[in-house]
């Protein structure tokens, strides 16, 4: 991924928070035929440090776990929140003209080797661990407990767990740091006031790294 330095996001703590928060990775793997994505929510451990582990499933009838290259590492891409950058927020558009649109967005690439676990305990284990994390929120979480165990040990059987301890780890948090300082105020106050999908969380990362770099 092309990452100028002043896009760069450094810190592991950082990365991390954007994986929990939008677990829905994009899991690209090297196959016979190529290169193959899959989207699948993945769980994010802490250990092995500096960078965790990932795990998650797939249905048994996802080639996925057969049909991989064991010596290349597969890559799981994290997509945090991206908005339109319109021109028309920049305050120097009206005093030099010399302003273009952008996307602003952030990223994490996980890289790792993959390695399958078709163990129906481990499976239900990381099931557990998902979904608790995900059902944290409501003021009534579903646990995997709840459903009848006959009923979930049968779907269990018909899916395959996987883990990716997590060897490099790259962010890219393109959110307005090339900008002046009234460009970028321009941006906060633009996409607050604009309605799009994901305009307040790129706003609060705008507002988060406003250190310019020109």
């Amino acid at each position: 991924m092309y990452t100028p330095k002043h896009f760069e996001q450094p810190r592991t703590e950082v990365m991390h928070a954007l994986m929990r928060a939008r677990p829905l990775a994009t899991l690209v793997t090297l196959t016979s035929k190529g290169l193959e994505a899959n989207h699948i929510p993945l769980h994010l451990a802490d250990a092995p440090a500096p960078f965790g582990t990932l795990r998650g499933h797939v249905a048994r009838a996802n080639p996925l776990w057969r049909d991989f290259a064991k010596d290349v590492e597969v890559l799981a891409i994290f997509h945090g929140p991206d908005c339109y950058i319109t021109p028309s927020w920049y305050a120097t558009k009206k005093e030099t003209s010399k302003v273009v649109p952008t996307w602003n967005y952030a990223v994490v690439h996980a890289y790792g080797n993959l390695r399958i676990i078709d163990d129906a305990a481990w499976i239900r284990s990381q099931l557990e661990a998902l979904t608790d994390h995900q059902e944290a929120n409501f003021s009534q979480p579903w646990s995997v407990a709840d459903a009848p165990r006959e009923y979930t040990d049968k779907l269990i059987e018909a899916i395959v767990g996987f883990e990716i301890v997590i060897t490099r780890l790259t962010g890219k948090w393109k959110v307005s740091q090339n900008q002046p300082a009234q460009n970028q105020a321009g941006v906060i106050a633009g996409l607050n006031a604009s309605g799009q999908h994901d305009a307040a969380a790129m706003a609060a990362l705008v507002a988060a790294n406003t250190k310019n770099v020109r």
